[in-house]
């Protein structure tokens, strides 16, 4: 249903960058007590997540548990992310390169 793009050093690199800047906010904003200031930035961070490196099941988990309170301090974006990435290069490794068709005559 949903297919991955194909992983490239700048999406790696995007994906990264979002994850990090997201956990890094979130910590840095934490003490302030925005409303909803965490949730825009999970949404922001899941978007731009899921455009860079595509769409992964583990990506649902992590942005459920940043909407708990004491959680969302934890760099779980970060992690997810770099988790998604790892298994993502494992699909690409293993599938086989596309046969050649073979003419008879």
């Amino acid at each position: 249903m949903f297919r991955a793009p194909k992983l490239t050093r700048t999406r790696i690199f995007l994906a990264l960058a979002v994850a990090v800047f997201a956990d890094g906010l979130q910590l840095l904003l934490g003490p302030l007590g925005w409303v909803f200031g965490d949730q825009a930035i999970d949404c922001v961070a899941m978007a731009l997540t899921s455009w860079a490196i595509g769409f992964h099941i583990l990506l649902l988990p992590t942005f459920v548990v940043e909407l708990i309170p004491v959680l969302e301090d934890l760099p779980t974006w970060t992690a997810c992310t770099i988790a998604v990435i790892a298994l993502r290069k494992r699909e690409q490794r293993n599938i086989p390169p596309p046969e050649k068709p073979t003419i008879e005559i």
